[in-house]
């Protein structure tokens, strides 16, 4: 009897699963696979102290090493050659448009889609996205099977979801997983709100689509999460929705134009909410306002925590970027902050999002020096060169020694600037002395650095 009972409950459960045999029918002829080819510049070279062995005219390794390294032994010119890549993509429009990942077909020389059916087309780049990773091509074809726009804004985690591909190659392959987490912001992606599955995704799938149970597209398989570089049960989509508003500015403008503020900003911990006051963790802190930038013009400060973007609440610092990103250019919003404690509302209106620009950095350091402090720190004036190329919001110090204390404890390192200490300027050695030793004894304190090229909010404690 129990037997029976368990039987019919394993076969209940079988039928609740998901069959894809129909979806993949359906959808698989609008995939393609995408092979390029790039033009590199290589120069092969024998290990040092090695050269190309004298042969007799003709020998066969002869023809081998001239091949591989050269005539000198990799010595000479570089030469040039061709390297392939492979990827995928879907068919958007029977006229032959076709959505794929920028990388890709970034710099490649040539590009030819191949379909289900075998047939293949040399295809142009009409336009690319690197922010978003999108591209747009387009072959010469006409009454192409084409896929389901659907809508990212409607995934739910949990969701069933199905990729088509060609890993390492392998065309038209399938795999088939659930929505693991939504909104998920990469380190190095600050405009995509990506889709986590665990789908599995291996290279060659990137630029494939994402559909749901509906055979809608949702995603674009973009990355993956990896240590050996093949899947480990992690892998990122970009949004359809991201993704097709990208595309209908490629086709019509030729180019993304995307909101900027104009700030640089982190996460806020634990020490620094408690340092600026703040009930929980929430927001992102303003580390540094760019000149000529619409928050410049609008008042913001270092320091600032912004709780709230034109009516979206930021939890983390990652949630700024996608909201300001997707601000159409010349709109004016409020934005929320907490400053020193107390909510302020600015208003800013947003410009477009610029080239990126490139800092120069510099290692020069004065001679003056403080070393006598309760940071137990070593610091010097910042040069004039430094001041100047960096952009500083003050003239601050460089700190050149870190002895076992605070500023260790927090994380201070030889090399940062050190900026401001608990949202007062530091303008040189005499004001970062007084600041210092102002400081309160057993809590948290905001000191701001810049390390590198970035400014980093640190939460300072002195305890005794």
């Amino acid at each position: 009897m129990m037997l029976g009972f368990f039987l019919l409950t394993l076969v209940a459960q079988a039928q609740e699963l998901p069959d894809f045999t129909g979806l993949v029918q359906e959808n698989s002829v609008a995939v393609v696979n995408i092979s390029t080819t790039q033009k590199t510049m290589h120069r092969s070279s024998l290990p040092p102290g090695l050269q190309i062995p004298d042969m007799p005219e003709g020998a066969p390794w002869g023809e081998f090493f001239k091949k591989f390294f050269g005539e000198n032994g990799g010595n000479g010119e570089p030469e040039e050659y061709n390297a392939t890549s492979l990827g995928s993509g879907f068919i958007v429009d029977k006229h032959g448009y076709i959505i794929t990942n920028y990388h890709v077909v970034r710099d490649a020389a040539e590009i030819i889609v191949r379909l289900k059916d075998r047939r293949e087309f040399s295809a142009k780049v009409i336009g690319t996205d690197e922010r978003s990773d999108v591209a747009l091509l387009k072959v010469n074809a006409n009454d192409l099977p084409v896929v389901k726009i659907g809508s990212s804004a409607k995934l739910k985690v949990g969701e069933w979801v199905m990729a088509i591909g060609s890993p390492f190659g392998f065309d038209h392959s399938v795999s088939v997983g659930v929505v693991s987490a939504m909104g998920r912001s990469l380190p190095s992606d600050n405009y995509v709100p990506f889709i986590q599955t665990d789908v599995a995704i291996n290279p060659g799938n990137s630029g494939g689509p994402l559909f749901n149970l509906k055979g809608q597209v949702v995603g674009i398989n973009s990355q993956i999460y990896s240590r050996t570089g093949g899947f480990m049960g992690l892998s990122f989509a970009i949004p359809i929705d991201v993704a097709m508003d990208v595309i209908k500015q490629l086709k019509h403008n030729g180019h993304v134009s995307r909101g900027w503020l104009g700030i640089l900003i982190q996460d806020v911990n634990r020490e620094l909410a408690e340092s600026f006051k703040m009930k929980r963790p929430m927001g992102a802190v303003v580390l540094k306002v760019l000149p000529n930038s619409p928050a410049q013009r609008a008042k913001f400060e270092v320091g600032d925590v912004v709780v709230e973007y034109d009516g979206h609440p930021i939890e983390r610092s990652s949630d700024l970027p996608l909201v300001v990103g997707r601000t159409p250019v010349g709109k004016k919003v409020q934005v929320r902050v907490i400053r020193e404690g107390k909510s302020k509302l600015l208003t800013v209106s947003i410009d477009e999002l610029p080239t990126e620009d490139k800092l120069a950095s510099s290692e020069e350091q004065a001679d003056d020096t403080s070393d006598d402090n309760r940071l137990d720190v070593t610091v010097t004036e910042v040069s004039d060169d430094i001041y100047k190329q960096l952009e500083l919001p003050t003239r601050g110090v460089v700190v050149k020694e870190v002895d076992k204390g605070a500023a260790l404890d927090a994380g201070i390192r030889r090399g940062d600037i050190i900026l401001m200490i608990n949202n007062k300027k530091v303008t040189g050695l005499k004001s970062f002395n007084s600041l210092v030793e102002a400081m309160p004894e057993g809590r948290s304190v905001p000191i701001l650095i810049q390390r590198g090229r970035s400014p980093v909010f640190l939460a300072v404690k002195i305890t005794d």
